[in-house]
């Protein structure tokens, strides 16, 4: 597995967070980078984590489940996050295992987190999805009824939510000016409801095509796959 080119992909990554932290006048150290490791096999995970990087994030719950016993296994212990569109009957997983799901897109599956992590004996942390571009495949509650969702979340002791996570529009020729309208919206979103979290908030938005967007923008986690892992076999697919 060719480290030299995974390490230079990740310092290339962790060089353009550092300069879009610093050209909205941000600390660097306030923006965590999630690499999504769901395009490359176990190894690759585990070379990131030797390579310095604290957040993995999966879409899958099998493949969660199965990267981070592999990882166990070779003596590594990263924060697993999972980052894709998540379905009750597949919660399990993520409730045993995540640091942090990013995914929450409605009450009934923050209460069914809330049940699975109470019963593996936890209190896991969670995003509320936040829906701001209109396109019909994207999921997550709409912003009229983020202030209810983080109600019932106050009243659940399985669950604290931390903050929230948002999509992109996919890419037009006009992508960045929405993208960074969505991320601006979202940012304001936190700091309107900035009381109700848990902690002190965390924002997931960006992936690779739009992650120093996000970061100008107030993101705190950005979930970057392909461009840490251009060059490398099997290729990522975007992330």
């Amino acid at each position: 597995m060719p480290t030299a080119r995974l390490a230079a992909n990740l310092e290339a990554v962790r060089a353009r967070m550092r300069a879009a932290a610093e050209r909205a006048g941000r600390d660097p150290g306030g923006v965590r980078l999630v690499a999504v490791t769901k395009s490359v096999p176990a190894a690759v995970a585990a070379a990131l984590a030797r390579l310095g990087v604290s957040d993995l994030g999966e879409s899958r719950a099998d493949v969660l489940e199965a990267k981070a016993l592999a990882l166990e296994q070779a003596g590594l212990a990263p924060r697993w996050h999972f980052v894709g569109h998540l379905q009750r009957n597949k919660a399990r997983v993520p409730a045993r295992i995540a640091a942090l799901v990013h995914s929450v897109d409605s009450p009934r599956l923050l209460a069914a987190l809330d049940r699975l992590a109470s019963e593996a004996g936890r209190v896991l942390d969670v995003l509320a999805q936040v829906k701001l571009a209109d396109e019909p495949a994207k999921s997550g509650l709409e912003p009229r009824e983020l202030a209810d969702f983080l109600e019932r979340a106050r009243a659940l002791p399985g669950v604290r939510v931390v903050g929230l996570m948002t999509m992109a529009p996919l890419a037009d020729d006009d992508g960045r000016t929405r993208a960074r309208a969505v991320f601006a919206r979202a940012a304001a979103l936190v700091r309107e409801h900035r009381g109700a979290f848990a902690g002190e908030p965390q924002l997931s938005m960006g992936m690779s095509g739009d992650f120093e967007l996000a970061i100008e923008e107030g993101a705190t986690l950005v979930r970057v796959g392909s461009s840490l892992f251009d060059g490398l076999e099997p290729a990522g697919a975007a992330a």
